[in-house]
Formats: structure tokens, C-alpha cells, sequence
């Protein structure tokens, strides 16, 4: 199996905001503020409005008394309650999402990511209206509508006001960059491919040319200081190397805060493989991550696809749940589920839940088994396993046995896909440190692994796609592995 290397980041160098503040900061705050104000006190409302649009519009035909008569039934105190709770929990599940924090929404992409994680949780909270409807006036079929109606007026509504508040006080500004090496050129080939007449880019300053350089510095270091007293300027960005010239980078922020000019450096001091580094603010002051996995809005989208998911396949597998709960009973002694604690996400420990498809006491046997092991590595798996059952056979060939995880999801435990739960006896046998990276992921039933031969593909190809699916994590690497999951469960490959 050969795997690609996973992408290396682009070098990280300060990266000027396309949307700046105006001159007056006044101003700015006040139209965030405004912006942040009409988000809050009408995200509701048009949750509300859109749920009452659409039942009325899927009832149109039961209105023969007209629509006063129609709703006037149906406004019970029971559903002024369930109305009240639904309106909370939506406006909790925006703030939840970050949708009021301007830090989150200022990028138009992540406020969109954050809209539809936030109203996917409000809609799986609105199943409480057909759950509860005795007539049936108010059916599940209309969740589906409501998320995509929900969602497209929260973003018509975000992107009408930020055309109606001067765009949140956008104009254009002056740059100067300190530095004229490689770092610097590429700093301002990157402002002028992203810049569409909001930047003017006024040159370079630097005190150390090197030879070849055919850029002519409006100063040097030493003039720093003079050329800002007498120039307009609106932010000063160092492009200087760090190892080489950290006291010069120190002497252009003492510079620039003495004059008053906002200032900014890069953040990558030092090499990152695989994530980039993000400012965090605590009560000491600004710092910065390494996280070592995805973060960030489209992980709420995930855990909303997987209450959804898992919710939904709980309500319509619970019969089939049911009659395999009852043939366990029937066909060998012992509990019905079994339980076993796993290591999670950041090598927590919960307990995971199965069917059980072993003779009782099976873990107590293991231990006269390991010289039977038929996997290298510190898993342990035999095929013809002589502790499991008949019926535990069939029930593993179709990963019915897995079904019971449905709950661990909506615990928050794992989630629909993501890297296998290990026992801790497999766990306490890794010697080497990365392969401990696989649990930096919340662990799913799915994942790379399911669906490319399970017990089929050797341990060290196994923890490769691993990684590789958490090093190149996104929602439609996720769709793709829940896609072609049911055809590997139906296939039986790689099953023991």
C-alpha cells in the first residue's frame, strides 16, 4: 500500500487583513456591534418564522375554516412551551457556535460554516414538534425543509446587513514592509494578489541588502523612525529572518509603538509538519498553538452530521437492534451488550458498547490465546476465534455488532467516522510515540480502515490511514467513507 506524504504548509508570513478598520475605530466597533445586535435579535425569529411557514404551507389543504381557526387549535399551552424551549435552544445553539463572537464571523466563509452547524443542532432539537404532535399536523419530513430554509435566510440576512453597515467599515490602507529579503517579496506578492485596490503598497525598508537584490529600500533602519513621523501610514508588516535578525525585528516594534503605528510579524517562528500555529489569548496574555489536529467551525458541522446521523439510524435500526438483542438471549448464555473500556480522543478512556458476539467470559480466555495471534503488530486478532459464537459470526461478517456505538456517538464518545477505539491491552503495547497521533481524532465505527479491507490490511498500513485520514481530515473525505461503507459491510471483506 503506498500512501502519499501528507501536504506541507505553505510558508506561514504575516498576511495583511483585506477588511480593515476605518480611521475612526469608533466607528468600526459600532458597526460590528450593530452587525452582531440584529444577528442575535433575529437569528430567532427567523427560525420561528420559517418553522410556522412551512407547517402552514404543508397543512394548506386542512384549512377549510381559514388560518385564524386552523392555528387557533393548535396554540395549546403545550405548544407555547415547546415553542419557548425550541426558541432558546436555537439561540443557544447560535451562540454555541460562535455566531455573536466577531472574532468567528469576521471571515465570511467560517460564518457560513458556523450558520449551518448551528442550525443543524437547532433542527435536530426541532424534532421535538413531530415527536409530540398527536394529530400529526407537524410530520418529520419537514426537518429537511426547515434546515435548508433556516439556513439560507440566516445567510441572506448576515449578507444584507453587511452591504447595509458600510461594510463593516472597509477602506483601503497604506502598508509598509520592513524587510526586503525573500520573506518580504513574498509578502508582497501575496498582498497584490489578494488586494483589489483596498491596499496601496508603499515599499520596503531595510538596513541589509543582499547582493542581487534589485530592490531599492525607501530607507534603511536607521531612518525607520523619521519616515513614519512624516508619512500616512496604517500598519507597518516585518518580513525580517528571525534567527538572524531578532534584535532588528525588536528595534522596529520599539520603533513603530513609539511613533504609534500598528505593527505585525509572523507568527511560524519555527517549523510546523502538519498544522499551523493560531494565536490564542488567555489571562496572560496572547500565545501560540500547534493544534495537532483539524479545528475550528467545520468540526460542527461534524459532530452536527453525527447527532443527526446517529439520532436518526438509533430511531430506524431500533427494531432490527431489538431482534438481535433478543436472538443473543436466545442462542447463548450471558449479557446481551458488551462493554469495554477503549481509549478515546486524546487517549481518554470510555466505555464502548457492542453486541456481544463472544461467549461469556471471554476476556478472561484471551490470555491463554495470545500464542494464537495472527497479526503483527500489538492487536490482537484470530480468525477463527474459537470464543465466538455462532450467531456472533454472522453478526461480525455484517458489523451488526457495531450497531450498540450509535450511543457512543450521541454521548459524544466518537463519532460516525474516525479511527478505530483501541483496547488498552492493544494500547499499552505501542513502543514507539507517533503512533500514539491516531487518537488526536475523536474515534468513529468508520473509517479508512472499514472500508479498505479491515482485518485484511496489515497493522502498519492500518495506523497509516490513520493518520492519513487525520492529517488530511475534511466533510467530504467523511461523506466518502460513509459512502462506500455500506458497500464493504455488504461485501464482508476483510470481516472476522
Amino acid at each position: 500500500m503506498t500512501l502519499s506524504p501528507p501536504l506541507r504548509p505553505r510558508l506561514s508570513v504575516p498576511t495583511p487583513e483585506r477588511v480593515r478598520a476605518p480611521s475612526s475605530a469608533e466607528h468600526q466597533n459600532a458597526a460590528v456591534r450593530l452587525y452582531l445586535k440584529l444577528c442575535r435579535s433575529y437569528d430567532t425569529v427567523i427560525a420561528l418564522g420559517a418553522l410556522i411557514g412551512l407547517f402552514v404551507i404543508d397543512n394548506l389543504g386542512r384549512l377549510p375554516t381559514g388560518l385564524d381557526d386552523f392555528l387557533g387549535a393548535r396554540l395549546t399551552v403545550k405548544n407555547c412551551l415547546l415553542a419557548v424551549i425550541f426558541a432558546n435552544s436555537w439561540y443557544l445553539s447560535c451562540r454555541w457556535a460562535g455566531l455573536y463572537d466577531w472574532v468567528h464571523v469576521k471571515s465570511r466563509k467560517s460564518e457560513a460554516l458556523r450558520v449551518f452547524g448551528a442550525t443543524s443542532l437547532g433542527t435536530l432539537i426541532a424534532v421535538i414538534f413531530p415527536l409530540t404532535s398527536k394529530s400529526g399536523a407537524f410530520h418529520i419530513d419537514l426537518l429537511l425543509p426547515f434546515l435548508a430554509l433556516g439556513t439560507g435566510l440566516m445567510l441572506a440576512w448576515r449578507a444584507v446587513l453587511r452591504s447595509t453597515t458600510g461594510s463593516l467599515g472597509r477602506t483601503s490602507r497604506t502598508l509598509l514592509i520592513v524587510g526586503a529579503g525573500p520573506r518580504g517579496q513574498e509578502l508582497r506578492t501575496l498582498i497584490k494578489s489578494e488586494g483589489n485596490g483596498e491596499v496601496n503598497f508603499l515599499g520596503f525598508v531595510d538596513s541589509d541588502i543582499e547582493p542581487g537584490n534589485s530592490i531599492s529600500p525607501l530607507c534603511s533602519l536607521d531612518g525607520l523612525e523619521r519616515f513614519l513621523m512624516g508619512q500616512e501610514l496604517d500598519e507597518v508588516l516585518i518580513a525580517l529572518p528571525v534567527k538572524s535578525r531578532y534584535a532588528e525585528i525588536q528595534r522596529t516594534i520599539q520603533i513603530c509603538e513609539r511613533v504609534g503605528v500598528p505593527v505585525k510579524y509572523s507568527a511560524s517562528l519555527f517549523a510546523h509538519t502538519r498544522r499551523e500555529p493560531r494565536v490564542e489569548y488567555s489571562s496572560s496574555g496572547p500565545v501560540l498553538s500547534v493544534p495537532a489536529a483539524a479545528e475550528g467551525p467545520r468540526l460542527l458541522v461534524k459532530r452536527a452530521i453525527d447527532l443527526f446521523g446517529a439520532g436518526l439510524a438509533a430511531i430506524v435500526l431500533s427494531p432490527l437492534m431489538v431482534a438481535i438483542g433478543v436472538a443473543i438471549k436466545l442462542t447463548s448464555p450471558g449479557p446481551v451488550f458488551f462493554a469495554q473500556l477503549r481509549y478515546g480522543r486524546d487517549r481518554r478512556r470510555f466505555m464502548m458498547y457492542k453486541f456481544r458476539t463472544m461467549v461469556d467470559g471471554a476476556e478472561d480466555q484471551q490470555v491463554q490465546l495470545e500464542e494464537l495471534n495472527e497479526v503483527n503488530g500489538p492487536v490482537f486478532k484470530i480468525r477463527m476465534d474459537p470464543r465466538i459464537t455462532p450467531l456472533g459470526a454472522f453478526l461480525r461478517r455484517t458489523s451488526l455488532d457495531e450497531l450498540p456505538q450509535l450511543w457512543n456517538v450521541l454521548r459524544g464518545d466518537m463519532s460516525l467516522v474516525g479511527p478505530r477505539p483501541l483496547p488498552l491491552r492493544d494500547v499499552s503495547r505501542f513502543q514507539e510515540a507517533w503512533l500514539m497521533r491516531r487518537f488526536s481524532m475523536f474515534p468513529g465505527i468508520t473509517g479508512l480502515w472499514q472500508v479498505s479491507g479491515r482485518s485484511d490490511v496489515a497493522f502498519d498500513d492500518w495506523i497509516q490511514l490513520d493518520l492519513a485520514y487525520i492529517d488530511r481530515w475534511s466533510l467530504i473525505l467523511d461523506l466518502w467513507i460513509l459512502a462506500r461503507t455500506i458497500p464493504a459491510v455488504i461485501s464482508g471483506k476483510g470481516a472476522s
